[in-house]
């Protein structure tokens, strides 16, 4: 079967056959997709992250295949009709939508009309009209007239059902149907009948109709999400003229009275059984496609935001601002741990902006803070200013840091666990100093959904969002990796080969006998088994331990490759890192072998010149323009800095520093047609835009960069 599997993969991806066998052994062997693009290079030949994930996605979806074969092939036989051939037909195909048109007939159904006259013992009647040859078919239904058949034409109506559902189960004329959907099916949606207002969002789409397969994944997201609320009627639909004269040609033979009842029959199958069931059909495969592309924005926007450069361990402020009920201000050592909090209300309507500087000043001096995160919600702009203003006693830098999903977590079962006697204003505070220090760290913590960059995350297949944001959540954490000695539970559990128990368990061990001196010890932890670590270790780091490749992405399993470099020139591990001189004498060649190849060497020569290097880049301060806090404030043509906030598939929206972000459309971004916001623009960049246009009554602000010099 597996070889089966592989070869099939093999035609749907551009793949070699040998790297796909070697790659789904990996996967069987519990191989995570983090481990195997990085240590298993030599066996999967060099496969990224990407193609392994597309072999695993296609390996399962055969595997489903495959199940659903044995269930249709045991309920054929059952049924005692499981013939050589078919059984043939059944192993042969790996398309799902073939599978399903071949078992159609064979399906336990309902009771069907046409099963009902089947019951009336009608089917021979059926057969000798689909035959196409008797002139009088009326006097033959009357031999039919008994029971429950009334008369001759109840006979006939009952034939005619039995010869629908032949037609609507026959795989040619399912196949054609399909086929005419392909090329033309048009998308219709009309208002509700009294929900003009209701639907006042979806206005765009009262009366619309496109072409299904150049509908864009966000419009068909939006219909459908308008249509579950009741807003909207939404159909799909072929030219019915030419679906009908296709099957008539399939199965209408003749021109006698015989010929005419099929040819009613055709038309009844295609109304009410064949039309609605292709239709459904395509509903299904034009909403995963707009999920799946949905999915891709999300994941890709996910990783651009997992990934934005940390301020790294520094004593940090958090400050949570608001009018009213204050700013709550939280300060925090280099490790995150929480020093102190309190609230101050430089802000109308209390307006105790002295007391609140000299607060603060006496904050920033005691607990020696070196930089202040500022939450971008209500009052940020107005928190920010009046920090600007103050006279600290030492240097300190200040950001804006998105506060997306801070709610979420400080109420979340993890926050309560972290600060079980803080209430969430306060966990909120420390969650928006943490981002600054470390986003990834702290992003890990919230359901990914609620940070705020997907497009209609909440229309899309749930259960597919979830893996996908997870694996972006884990590839993420992978790249990076963490510190051993420092990372939460919740962190560890993202780390290829470990889940929450042995996440738990380590940072059991830590706190019980001290900081990991090697990552050797962490097979002393309980229920850490041989491939567990061999899974995990790479991706841990050690600063400061006994090893320095401890602290590297260099696997334990290649240690004795750098020792043995080190051997041959004479020096220490230590000195070989330190000396950039003495790693170009290193020839890579005389260290290749059966097991350990030129890829896996060239990882290790990388990892020695920078040692712990953070994959991520450097932070950078931003300052929106000080003369906008309001829409008010907005003219066409004005240029202004700007913040990615999210990326969608028909554009971008950039934080302005008012309540209102605007939106820069695909077509704005450039002099060229773009067809992907993200070739252009990635989460969190800093960018000028133009003011293209203004619409105050919406609140919606239309931005350009066509014309705009970046700096």
């Amino acid at each position: 079967m597996e070889n089966i599997f592989h070869r099939q993969i093999a035609g749907m991806l551009p793949i070699a056959e040998k790297q796909i066998a070697a790659t789904i052994e990996l996967l069987d062997e519990g191989a995570t997709i983090p481990f195997i693009s990085r240590y298993r290079k030599e066996k999967t030949g060099g496969l990224n992250e990407v193609e392994i994930e597309n072999i695993r996605s296609c390996y399962d979806k055969l595997k489903e295949t495959a199940k659903r074969k044995e269930t249709i092939i045991a309920t054929i036989e059952e049924l005692g009709q499981l013939t050589p051939e078919l059984r043939k037909r059944i192993d042969a195909t790996w398309d799902a939508t073939e599978l399903e048109d071949i078992y159609l007939p064979y399906k336990p159904k309902r009771k069907t009309r046409a099963e009902a006259a089947r019951q009336k013992g009608l089917e021979p009647l059926a057969t000798l009209l689909m035959l196409q040859r008797e002139t009088q078919p009326e006097a033959q239904a009357a031999r039919y007239v008994k029971g429950e058949v009334k008369d001759a034409e109840d006979a006939l109506k009952g034939a005619r059902d039995i010869i629908a559902e032949h037609v609507s189960e026959d795989e040619r004329a399912r196949n054609s149907i399909r086929s005419i959907f392909t090329r033309q099916a048009t998308l219709t949606a009309k208002v509700a009948k009294g929900k003009e207002q209701e639907a006042a969002n979806y206005r765009d789409y009262f009366d619309y109709s496109e072409s299904l397969r150049r509908c864009s994944s966000h419009r068909l997201l939006a219909i459908r999400r308008a249509e579950a609320e009741g807003l909207l009627k939404v159909s799909i639909s072929p030219d019915d003229d030419e679906c009908l004269d296709r099957l008539d040609r399939q199965f209408v033979k003749g021109r006698n009275a015989s010929s005419q009842q099929v040819s009613e029959a055709v038309k009844d199958a295609y109304k009410r059984l064949l039309k609605p069931s292709i239709e459904t059909e395509f509903a299904a495969i034009s909403k995963e496609k707009a999920d799946d592309e949905a999915i891709q924005v999300f994941t890709a926007n996910l990783r651009q935001l997992l990934l934005a450069p940390p301020l790294g361990q520094k004593r940090m402020m958090g400050i949570d601002p608001g009018f009213r009920t204050g700013c709550k201000v939280v300060c925090l050592d280099a490790q995150g741990n929480l020093l102190h909090n309190e609230n101050i209300y430089p802000h109308p309507p209390v307006s105790k902006g002295k007391e609140a500087m000299a607060r603060l000043s006496k904050m920033i001096e005691a607990y020696q803070i070196e930089a202040i995160a500022i939450g971008n919600g209500t009052a940020s702009r107005e928190t920010e200013e009046f920090l600007k203003k103050m006279t600290f006693p030492r240097s300190v830098q200040i950001f804006v840091v998105s506060e997306q999903g801070a709610s979420i977590y400080s109420a979340s079962k993890i926050a309560r666990e972290e600060f079980p006697d803080y209430d969430v204003t306060v966990r909120g505070a420390v969650s928006i100093a943490r981002r600054l220090m470390d986003p990834l760290a702290e992003l890990v913590k919230i359901d990914p959904k609620s940070i705020g960059v997907g497009q209609y995350q909440h229309d899309v297949d749930q259960t597919k969002l979830k893996k996908s944001l997870d694996q972006t959540v884990e590839s993420c954490v992978n790249l990076v990796g963490v510190n051993l000695n420092t990372a939460s539970s919740h962190l560890l559990t993202y780390i290829s080969g470990l889940g929450p128990q042995l996440a738990q368990n380590i940072v059991n061990y830590r706190q019980q006998n001290g900081p990991f001196a090697s990552r050797k010890e962490l097979l002393k932890v309980p229920r850490m088994g041989a491939k567990a670590f061999e899974q995990c270790a790479g991706f841990l780091r050690i600063a400061g331990g006994k090893n320095p490749l401890d602290n590297t992405a260099v696997h334990p399993e290649s240690y004795h490759i750098v020792e043995q470099m080190a051997h041959d020139l004479g020096c220490t591990v230590d000195t070989l890192i330190a000396d950039k001189e003495l790693r170009r004498k290193v020839e890579l060649k005389k260290y290749v072998t059966a097991e350990v190849g030129m890829p896996t060497l060239q990882d290790i020569m990388q990892e020695l010149d920078k040692p712990g290097r953070d994959p991520r880049g450097t932070i950078k301060a931003f300052e929106f323009d000080s003369s906008v806090h309001t829409i008010d404030d907005l003219r066409e043509g004005m240029e202004l800095p700007g913040i990615v906030g999210n990326i969608t598939n028909f554009g971008a929206f950039v934080d302005i520093g008012i309540k209102e972000n605007g939106l820069i459309h695909l077509s704005q971004m450039a002099d060229r047609y773009v067809s992907n916001p993200a070739d252009i623009l990635s989460i969190h960049q800093h960018i000028r835009v133009k003011v293209l246009g203004i619409d105050k009554e919406r609140k919606r602000i239309q931005l350009t960069l066509k014309g705009v010099r970046q700096d």
